[in-house]
Parts: structure tokens; C-alpha cells; sequence
């Protein structure tokens, strides 16, 4: 009997050992840390932080803003170092392109790639050249150092990348976790095609980017389709009013005591006699005490962008001469939405290619589709100032000769991205930066003997963690120089 209990008790002492094992191998694997995830969860929070408001940094730079607290080194054209901070990003496309493939569906595939499409050409524009063929193999080839591909090379993945996407999505399959569209891949589909169309008017100053002819893949994609063709096609954020997804300036000390609207904004808001001017400024103080009415563009005045701060705080903000942003943009948690590529600049885009002879068609009709849609955005989302956009305001300022598209081609392009300009306060980051630096259009003010930075300069800690392939892209590129003026690939 002792024998049957003694072997009894080893059968217990076994299998309790092997079950214990089996259960700290499940404990030992941590849930903040897990292996595998559906992609839906990263497609979430991938979405969101890319569609977010880029802040008020590119609104100084593109003379909507000035400041008359501090110096403000974008406003003057004075800023350095910039951030590697969308590898951070990149890494969770990487993982949701990863997560996509281990579970058989090719629309997260295609919609990672949209993605790194993103990131990649928002950081070579900032930069110039940029790790991308060896970069994010940290983890599957152990490269935590990786080379620099020129600037050229990037932006040809760029659109290759883009390509693969259209061909990847199927339009019919629904996509979980999407917050942007809803889950229709169809949507999708429209936005790669358009943002690639994007990217390749930013390389208007090219014939060839690689092996790809600008203008031939641009008419290539334009006829192949499909594309944004409406604002229910807009790529953007809707902001809800729960913690975390209010709109991203809401309250934001940013918009204080000392953040005024530029006169470069204001003035081109006035000559066009456009009512938009009312739905982005305040009124001065001095025209809302008099009590001019809201539609009155006397009452809308901005400071010079290029004048000492404390000549402008001791001279208009003192006499209540210079209007401020529109108060609804931080005291409004959902306001409307943030678009990183919508219906009307897509239009803009394709008047300009229909003015530069990369499309055949008619260059006018696509400007005003554009500048109909944004009216109609802001009467949709900005509601409390609906009233001054209403369909006959519309109307009355595209009726204006001001806006009809004739001269020659630098004329029309300068009405084209003058037009474009007035629809990018708080949308679309640097777009309209990036403009300029490739037009010239609309005119920029800048301080004597300052010029209109072309990049940024490379994190500091690439200096520490990549010094050789860093140096080596510098030295290249600009002949060891990283400064910001130095000219890169794409604008040369």
C-alpha cells in the first residue's frame, strides 16, 4: 500500500511540475509586450497619431503667424536640429505590415505601405537623404546602423511603394480598426492613387526621378484612378469630444496673449475679399469695440512677419490693431476635422498639372472644384460661421475676376498656389512650405539678409549613434555642411 501512494504521489509530483511549467511559460510572456496583435489594434493607433494637427511651428514658416512675446526662431527663419521621431511610427507600420502578412491580408499590407509612404517623404522632405532601403531591420537583421540612400532613391521607393499598395488592396474586403474611412478599402485605394500624385508634383523641378518620368507617371496615375473626387473623400482625423480624441489644438496654451495672425494671411484673405477670413481670425479690438460687424474686412488686420516683436507688441498689439486666431480653434474640443490629404487640395494639384501640360484637362474647372469644395468645408464643420459661406458667397467670389485662370503659365500658377495657400491654416503641416520652397508662390516676407530655410538639420543623436553613414550622406549631399540652407536633391 505505502508503494501505490509512493508511486501515486510521484504521477501527482510530475504532473504538477509539468503543468507548472507549462503555466510560467504562459505567465512568463509578458501582455504589454506580446508577440502577435491583430493589425486592426496597430492600424488604430497608427491612424491617430499620423492625422493629427501639426501645430502652430509650420504656421510661422508659412507667414499665417507671428509672435510678439519672444522671438519665435520659425518665424525668423532661424531653426536647427529636427527629429527622427517618425521611425517611432515607422516601427509600428513595420509591425502592422508584419501582423498583415502572418494572418493573410494584403490590405493591411497595402495600407503599411501607404503609411511608410508617409513618413518616409515628410522626413526626406525635412531632411534630404534619410535611411530607407536598410532602415527599421533592427530587429530581423540586427541593423541598428544604417546607411543613408540619396534623396533621389527615396523618393523613387517612395512612389514604387505606392504603386505596390494600389495594386495590393482589395477594394471589397472591409478593413477593421479604421478609424479614417470606416473600414472601405476602396477609400483607401483612392487615397494612395491621390497622394501619390501628391509626391510627384513635388518633384515638378524633375524630369526623372530613377528610372520613372515625372509628368508620364503622373498622367499614369491621374488616368488609372481612382481618386479623391469629393469631400466625403477627405483623408481625415474627425475629432470627438472624449479624452483623447478632442481636436488636437483645444486648449492649447500656444494661443495665448502673444500669438497673432501674420499680415501676409490677412492681406491675401482681404484683396480676394474672401469671407474665409472670418472663419480662421478674430476681429482686432479696436474694430470689435467700434463694433464693426463680423463681415467686415476692414476689421481684420495682421502683423509683419519679418518686424522686430517688440516693435509689433509695442505698436498694433498695444493699440488693439491686429487680430488673433479664431478662438474656436483652441476652445472648441472638435472644431473640424484634420486633413492629410483632402478633395481640394487634390484639385489644386491637378490644376497645376493641367496648367504644367501633365494632364489633359481643363486646368480651370479643377481650381474651382477646389476652392468650392474648402467653402463648403468650413460651412460644413466651422458651424458657428456658417453664415458667411453661404452658397451665393461662393458663387460672388469665384464670379471675380480676380480668380479667373488666364495669362501665362506663371500667372496661372501663381493663382493656383496662392489659392491653395488660403485653404492650408491648421491643414496639411508643411504642405505649404514646401510649396513655396518649390514655387516661390504666394510671395513670402523674410528678415534682410536672411533667406527661407530649404531643411532641417540632422538630430543630435544621430550624430552620436550613426556618425559615419551620416557624415558620409552630409558630406555628400553638402559638402559637409548641414545647415539649413544648404539645397537638397528634389529642389535642385
Amino acid at each position: 500500500m505505502k508503494n501505490i501512494y509512493s508511486i501515486i504521489s510521484l504521477i501527482i509530483l510530475t504532473a504538477t511540475f509539468t503543468f507548472s511549467c507549462q503555466n510560467l511559460d504562459e505567465l512568463n510572456e509578458n501582455p504589454n509586450n506580446v508577440s502577435e496583435t491583430h493589425p486592426q489594434l496597430l492600424l488604430t493607433e497608427i491612424a491617430t497619431n499620423t492625422f493629427q494637427v501639426e501645430g502652430t511651428s509650420p504656421l510661422y514658416a508659412s507667414r499665417m503667424l507671428i509672435q510678439t512675446g519672444e522671438e519665435n526662431d520659425y518665424q525668423y527663419y532661424k531653426w536647427g536640429s529636427g527629429s527622427f521621431g517618425a521611425y517611432n511610427d515607422l516601427r509600428q507600420v513595420t509591425k502592422m505590415i508584419e501582423e498583415g502578412e502572418r494572418i493573410g491580408n494584403n490590405n493591411y499590407i497595402a495600407i503599411g505601405k501607404f503609411f511608410r509612404a508617409y513618413h518616409f517623404y515628410q522626413l526626406t522632405l525635412k531632411f534630404g537623404d534619410i535611411p530607407y532601403s536598410e532602415a527599421l531591420q533592427g530587429e530581423t537583421n540586427q541593423t541598428f546602423q544604417p546607411r543613408y540612400d540619396s534623396q533621389e532613391e527615396v523618393f523613387e521607393g517612395i512612389i514604387t511603394e505606392l504603386d505596390e499598395a494600389a495594386v495590393l488592396i482589395d477594394p471589397a474586403i472591409f478593413v477593421e480598426g479604421d478609424i479614417i474611412f470606416n473600414g472601405d478599402a476602396s477609400q483607401w485605394l483612392k487615397l494612395i492613387n491621390s497622394y501619390q500624385l501628391k509626391v510627384l508634383m513635388s518633384l515638378s523641378k524633375k524630369t526623372n526621378v530613377g528610372a520613372i518620368n515625372v509628368s508620364n507617371k503622373f498622367n499614369e496615375v491621374f488616368n488609372r484612378g481612382p481618386l479623391l473626387n469629393s469631400l466625403e473623400d477627405n483623408a481625415q482625423l474627425v475629432f470627438v469630444d472624449q479624452q483623447g480624441s478632442r481636436y488636437t489644438e483645444f486648449n492649447s496654451s500656444s494661443y495665448g496673449s502673444s500669438m497673432f495672425m501674420s499680415s501676409t494671411f490677412i492681406d491675401l484673405l482681404k484683396d480676394f475679399k474672401d469671407p474665409r477670413l472670418f472663419v480662421v481670425a478674430e476681429q482686432t479690438p479696436k474694430a470689435a469695440s467700434a463694433g464693426l460687424p463680423i463681415s467686415d474686412f476692414n476689421a481684420y488686420h495682421g502683423g509683419s512677419p519679418t518686424e522686430n516683436y517688440s516693435v509689433i507688441n509695442e505698436t498694433l498689439v498695444a493699440d488693439g490693431n491686429i487680430s488673433k486666431v479664431n478662438s474656436r480653434y483652441y476652445t472648441n474640443p472638435v472644431t473640424e476635422p484634420h486633413n492629410l490629404l483632402s478633395y481640394w487640395e487634390l484639385e489644386f494639384i491637378l490644376a497645376e498639372a493641367a496648367v504644367r501640360g501633365w494632364i489633359n484637362s481643363d486646368a480651370g474647372e479643377h481650381l474651382k472644384n477646389a476652392i468650392e469644395a474648402n467653402f463648403n468645408f468650413y460651412r460644413n464643420h466651422s458651424w458657428e460661421m456658417s453664415e458667411y459661406l453661404a452658397d451665393n458667397s461662393v458663387e460672388d467670389y469665384l464670379d471675380q475676376s480676380e480668380i479667373e485662370l488666364n495669362g501665362d503659365i506663371d500667372s496661372q500658377l501663381k493663382l493656383i498656389l496662392t489659392q491653395k495657400y488660403l485653404t492650408s491654416f491648421l491643414q496639411g503641416g508643411w504642405s505649404a512650405y514646401y510649396d513655396y520652397l518649390r514655387t516661390t508662390q504666394p510671395g513670402f516676407e523674410y528678415p534682410t539678409g536672411q533667406t527661407p530655410p530649404k531643411r532641417f538639420v540632422y538630430p543630435n543623436q544621430e550624430y552620436n549613434n550613426n556618425t559615419t553613414n551620416l557624415e558620409a550622406a552630409i558630406n555628400t549631399q553638402y559638402g559637409g555642411n548641414d545647415e539649413i540652407r544648404q539645397t537638397p536633391w528634389w529642389l535642385k
